[in-house]
């Protein structure tokens, strides 16, 4: 009777040992100093609480509670023993109200050499008021030192079950979905998602508004999807800049599908009152340096515009202006219906060649 005892709770023991390493760790960023009223620099219990969930090995969870975070910069460096990482915020995350404090730092959030991690909930409040002001006044500082790094300073995002914040570089396999980025309209070099040198990123049922692009995106990146996304203000969703090294990796295989696109400058799928709807611009350069007159060197062939109508906020809503040198060859347009104050809208094309089928309006040039 014993002896059958015994194995009953040594049964017992086995089942509890198994279920409980089924769970993940969890490291409360309280647990290691951390204060949720958004005065108190909370930099330190976040990155302890990273190190012990990086070399776990097994899966874990850092929880971040209701309360404002105020953090300076961070590095969330691997490489961790496990792929499983998983940051889920009931709380708000705050950059420093004065920009400088961060210095000259590119990244106020950054998430490298690492894999399989998580961001479910929260908000990243970037305080960029600030540093827009001064970006406006000081128009002379270069694109590089003075337009990253707002990228990740002036953004206020809610996000849910996304790679945060909003800089996907060198990556691959990376899914966001219901991501929220907003921006004030006129916030100079506030990009809502720049994605590059990374592959198989899909970015599903999101709103962006900001005063520059929804999503950029950047050179070496293929097989990028982007579905279901409210997009306004801002500039749309542009592929480049490109071109700006001589030995810079191509674009591909990157798909647009179910967009809506509202008070934007350039526009793809819905469009209300987009002013440049449909565009391929090989004449572009940037602030007008080092650049004027000339044109890309930068191959492109092989475009589809499927299923495209909405209104345009300029007469001119389908404009190919590319490259005598590298003409833009294969553009396909298929059932497009753009409009211009109730009228058909114009198309302009220069250098480009291809087809079109269905309904076409403007008249293609083509």
């Amino acid at each position: 009777m014993e002896q059958t005892t015994s194995c009953v709770h040594f049964l017992a023991f086995v089942l509890l040992v198994f279920a409980s390493s089924a769970y993940p760790f969890t490291y409360n960023v309280l647990s290691y100093g951390a204060k949720p009223d958004g005065n108190f620099e909370s930099t330190r219990a976040f990155v302890a609480a990273w190190t012990l969930a990086c070399g776990s090995i097994k899966s874990a969870t850092i929880y971040i509670p209701t309360g404002r975070f105020l953090l300076r910069n961070v590095v969330f460096r691997g490489q961790c023993k496990n792929n499983a990482i998983v940051f889920r915020m009931d709380g708000t995350l705050v950059a420093p109200s004065d920009y400088k404090v961060l210095g000259s730092t590119e990244n106020w959030l950054l998430f490298e050499h690492v894999n399989g991690v998580s961001i479910y909930g929260g908000v990243l409040d970037g305080q960029g008021t600030g540093l827009w002001t001064c970006k406006r006044v000081r128009q002379g500082l270069s694109q590089r030192s003075n337009g990253e790094f707002c990228v990740w300073l002036l953004v206020l995002v809610n996000e849910s079950s996304a790679s945060a914040p909003v800089v996907i570089d060198g990556c691959n396999n990376v899914k966001g979905d219901s991501v929220s980025v907003s921006a004030s309209g006129n916030s100079p070099n506030t990009d809502g998602i720049h994605v590059q040198s990374s592959s198989s990123v899909t970015i599903l049922n999101s709103r962006i508004g900001t005063g520059d692009d929804c999503v950029s995106v950047g050179p070496g990146t293929n097989n990028l999807c982007i579905e279901n996304m409210a997009c306004g203000p801002g500039h749309g969703i542009s592929i480049g800049s490109l071109g700006k090294e001589a030995e810079e990796p191509g674009v591909q295989n990157v798909t647009v599908k179910t967009i809506t696109l509202t008070g934007t400058q350039n526009g793809h799928a819905i469009m209300t009152d987009v002013e440049n709807p449909i565009v391929i611009d090989q004449h572009y350069c940037p602030d007008e340096k080092n650049c004027p007159g000339l044109v890309s060197g930068v191959k492109i062939s092989d475009v589809t515009y499927q299923d495209i109508h909405g209104t345009s906020a300029t007469e001119v809503a389908v404009k190919f202006d590319c490259s005598p040198s590298y003409p833009c060859t294969d553009i396909r347009l298929e059932d497009v219906k753009l409009t211009y104050r109730n009228k058909p809208a114009e198309a302009s094309c220069s250098n480009a060649d291809g087809t079109v089928s269905g309904f076409i309006q403007p008249s293609c040039c083509l």
